[in-house]
């Protein structure tokens, strides 16, 4: 038996910069770090020939290509193993709430399945197999940002380059400038999930006409590093990830809605200094950069949503069990 843990993450600046449509132009380049919240996925030998795959429902088929689910068909396929195999998933987090679960999973199934193998990879695999799952095969109108980060762990710089290479760097800061960050970020569930296909299919579409409007969203991470690593105001990364996001609503119809913005605008009336939807828009979690003199207003302002708690990980994918079967 193998087992997984594959963090999710949160995207602070430049998402849709790492989409194929911006950075073939030019580079993009987001700033992300991953949350102690965590996939699991689960692989074991099963007795007979059959495959068992059991994510919200479960499948037991006798072949690969009789598989429903399309990133466990296609990662068996890429990894080679044909049947005889036990697929488990489950998420301290639900799909469709903004934090990535999409490119945990399949990072942490890639990995999983490796390891199955006996075969070693490195988080760049993991990250470029991933991609090439979710976005050459399977045509999601997604970027690459969530599969590298969810691989590589920490808090990252990435940069998205023309010939398709990835850069990522770690944001290099101090154990104060991290603690600090972390304790002034708050997130809260807005209770609504969605799938993001239709929100980035019309920011995809809508690539060359807010191509000013992504080169600002790139520049911001450059920013964003530059607050991190240096010795200005960590407050101003608050103003950052505000700016972000008005640039963000920009990119797409459908990306905010009236309740996201009244909550938004409450919980800045109260103090928090900047914050963003997280993920592609329209539900999920809100995140908040709040000095802590001024959380417990944001906390009483936005009481109606779940807030959600969370450190950094430094971690991306990784295994965390490996058992010998008996037979």
């Amino acid at each position: 038996m193998i087992i997984s843990r594959t963090p999710f993450r949160i995207s602070f600046t430049g998402g849709g910069t790492d989409v194929k449509d911006f950075y073939s132009i030019e580079a993009g380049a987001v700033v992300s770090a991953c949350i102690d919240k965590y996939m699991y996925i689960c692989v074991n030998k099963r007795f007979d020939h059959t495959i068992r795959v059991s994510y919200s429902k479960t499948e037991i088929v006798d072949s690969v290509n009789d598989i429903q689910h399309p990133i466990v068909k296609e990662a068996l396929k890429l990894t080679g193993i044909t049947d005889g195999i036990e697929i488990i998933s489950i998420a301290d987090i639900p799909a469709g709430t903004g934090l990535g679960s999409s490119a945990s999973f399949t990072v942490g199934l890639l990995h999983a399945l490796y390891a199955y193998k006996g075969v070693h990879v490195t988080p760049e695999k993991l990250a470029n197999e991933a991609s090439h799952i979710e976005i050459d095969i399977l045509g999601e109108p997604i970027g690459k940002q969530d599969q590298f980060i969810t691989a590589f762990g920490g808090i990252e710089y990435i940069r998205f380059n023309p010939d398709e290479s990835v850069f990522v760097d770690p944001i290099v800061c101090s154990k104060e400038t991290r603690s600090e960050l972390g304790e002034n970020l708050m997130m809260f569930y807005t209770g609504a999930s969605r799938k993001a296909s239709s929100i980035l299919t019309e920011q995809k579409n809508n690539t060359t006409k807010n191509l000013d409007c992504l080169k600002k969203m790139c520049a911001l991470s450059n920013v964003a590093k530059e607050i991190l690593t240096g010795e200005e105001n960590l407050a101003d990364f608050g103003r950052v990830l505000h700016e972000g996001w008005i640039l963000k609503t920009r990119l797409a119809s459908n990306i905010s809605n009236e309740k996201i913005d009244e909550y938004y605008e409450k919980a800045l009336g109260v103090g928090a200094l900047g914050g963003k939807l997280l993920g592609a828009g329209a539900g999920g979690f809100l995140l908040f950069y709040v000095e802590r003199d001024n959380q417990q207003k944001v906390r009483e302002t936005l009481k109606g949503l779940r807030e959600l708690s969370f450190r950094f990980e430094p971690e991306g994918s990784k295994i965390i069990y490996v058992g010998v079967s008996a037979w």
